[in-house]
């Protein structure tokens, strides 16, 4: 499992003071990046192969608030790993473990010349075994 702190800045709420629900996908985008880049694989030379990972399908279950200023951590998990895709399942927490959000994102390979589902490079998929 792979943690990222996040802090709740003024941007990320709404007229309540709390996270806006749009903003907890960008939190969970950022995190599966920096799995990616724990793992080794940068995602600007994966772009410069034609390889980009776009999301499928997203679920997301919103339990809590997080508030303006409150610092929440984002665990991310890979759930399923298969030729040309994988699902990850990511929660925001608060302080207290107490779970905020939940989601069920799933994520494809694409080739970006013909924007069709292509294999993950088998070095990736290799590493992504490692972190399951």
């Amino acid at each position: 499992m792979h943690q990222m702190l996040v802090r709740v800045y003024y941007e990320d709420t709404d007229a309540g003071g709390v996270v806006y629900h749009a903003n907890y996908l960008k939190f969970f985008e950022r995190a599966r990046s920096e799995l990616l880049r724990e793992l080794g694989f940068e995602q600007d030379v994966l772009l410069e192969q034609n390889i980009a990972f776009v999301v499928k399908k997203a679920e997301l279950d919103f339990r809590s608030p997080a508030r303006f200023n409150q610092q929440i951590s984002i665990n991310t998990h890979i759930s399923s790993l298969k030729r040309a895709s994988l699902e990850f399942t990511q929660e925001a927490l608060d302080e207290n473990q107490k779970v905020l959000v939940s989601a069920v994102i799933k994520i494809a390979s694409v080739d970006l010349v013909r924007l069709k589902p292509v294999a993950i490079p088998s070095v990736i998929i290799e590493e992504f075994k490692r972190a399951c």
